[in-house]
């Protein structure tokens, strides 16, 4: 009972960043919640095997991206869906969030994204590669640094630079095609 106790005390804190992550990897809401559970029931289980004073962040995460994993594996075999209604919540949820930072002063970077629809951000970093999706999006999205992400995905830290580099590589090309078709870029200028 105790380590229910302090199980929940550390590790519910999380939920929220983790719900957000898992939404990204399985783009359902019903899957995220799905996943996220799961998370939480494994992490109790294993709770016991957690050190304390490590990154319970990371820890979660790590299982969280396992469990994604081996979802995804299953998934394979069948069939995929999206609810449109969902996909317009989402858009128009983060439209809603994005109100504050319009008043606030605003990059160049910033001003050129706010011209991609949200749909088109989302196709760009859906159009990755797993491997490389999930080390953008934990660490440019969730915000981990390189140790972390190579804990979470076991694998070296090298392989993380890697990844991260050739994703967002892949993702600034993507974009820029995306920005070259609504004449955000210049024609000539190369990446």
């Amino acid at each position: 009972m105790a380590d229910q106790a302090r199980f929940s005390e550390l590790a519910m804190e999380h939920m929220g960043s983790l719900y957000s992550a898992a939404l990204r990897m399985t783009r359902n809401p019903s899957d995220a919640e799905d996943l996220v559970q799961e998370t939480y029931l494994k992490a109790y289980r294993a709770f016991g095997s957690f050190t304390e004073g490590t990154n319970l962040k990371a820890w979660l995460y790590r299982i969280l991206t396992n469990t994604f994993i081996n979802m995804y594996r299953a998934r394979k075999r069948r069939p995929e869906y999206t609810e449109l209604d969902e996909v317009e919540d989402l858009y128009l949820y983060k439209r809603l969030g994005g109100l504050e930072a319009v008043s606030a002063g605003r990059s160049a970077e910033e001003d050129v994204l706010e011209r991609f629809t949200e749909a088109e951000v989302k196709a760009a970093v859906e159009s990755l590669p797993e491997a490389f999706r999930m080390a953008v999006l934990l660490a440019d999205v969730e915000g981990f640094s390189y140790k972390e992400i190579a804990e979470i995905l076991g694998i070296p830290i090298g392989t993380v630079m890697s990844r991260l580099h050739r994703g967002r590589k892949a993702l600034q090309k993507a974009l820029h095609e995306f920005g070259m078709q609504r004449g955000l870029v210049g024609q000539a200028r190369e990446l």
